[in-house]
């Protein structure tokens, strides 16, 4: 795919979702406007239910927006995109599978070269700390484990774009502070544009370069926060920075 020079990696504009049915009419968000500009990480916030996820899904094209527009590396987006990444709060692996195998389903399902998909596996699985267990099987891996594997799977075809729906949710607090370290490292060798869902106020900023802040339902961005920090970022020394407590409180004082 050509990509124009100056083109955003991912565009809404005046983007709204209205769910409707004989006993419901939800306007699940209504007038969103974004661009995230290519290689960017972009954390969106807010309360339960105000539609973040739905943002992740107008953009991957799994829902259409009933107004309004949605882009993709300058091209609309009219149905599911197959170049793009997907992260779940859930790792979703096939129980019956190595981890090496699980990474590699994504090669089988998109009929990738079974030579060059090995190679980026490889890659991948040292990146993320993986080595020396290829051959585990799910349930012999921790959570934090278990989600490296779903992001080596969503990076195997080397997506331009990466959606992130709350993927560290589920783990323990540690687990979930190394998990972000990880994450960022990758983003910054990789240079993947990432939108990630979070409710946790401080991962959205550690790891982003802006933070979406969206208001409850039907939701809308009530405001877009930029992030004042390094982009070197050791997480206690980053988390100590009086920016970066600026900016958390600021966020909170946006969420009431």
């Amino acid at each position: 795919m050509t990509v124009t020079l100056g083109t955003a990696a991912v565009e809404l504009d005046a983007a709204a979702v209205r769910f409707r049915s004989k006993k419901f009419d939800v306007t699940a968000i209504r007038e969103v406007s974004l661009a995230v500009e290519p290689g960017e990480f972009v954390s969106i916030v807010g309360p339960s239910g105000c539609g973040k996820s739905t943002l992740l899904k107008l953009v991957s094209g799994l829902l259409k927006p009933s107004s309004g527009a949605v882009r993709l590396l300058g091209e609309p987006v009219t149905g599911p995109r197959h170049d793009i990444g997907y992260v779940f709060q859930r790792a979703a692996l096939l129980e019956w599978r190595s981890v090496r195998r699980n990474i590699l389903l994504q090669a089988e399902m998109r009929g990738m070269p079974a030579a060059g998909a090995a190679r980026r596996a490889d890659e991948l699985i040292a990146m993320t700390g993986l080595a020396g267990f290829e051959t585990a099987l799910p349930h012999e891996l921790s959570g934090g484990m278990q989600q490296r594997v779903a992001l080596c799977r969503a990076l195997l075809h080397r997506p331009r774009v990466l959606l992130m729906d709350e993927p560290f949710g589920a783990l323990d607090a540690l687990t979930r502070e190394q998990m972000n370290v990880e994450l960022r490292r990758i983003w910054r060798e990789t240079g993947t544009t990432v939108l990630l869902v979070t409710h946790s106020i401080a991962e959205a900023v550690y790891l982003a370069d802006r933070v979406v802040v969206m208001t409850a339902r039907p939701g809308s961005v009530r405001d877009l926060i930029p992030v004042e920090l390094p982009s070197e970022r050791e997480y206690s020394e980053t988390l100590a920075r009086p920016e970066f407590s600026a900016t958390a409180a600021r966020i909170r004082r946006l969420l009431g």
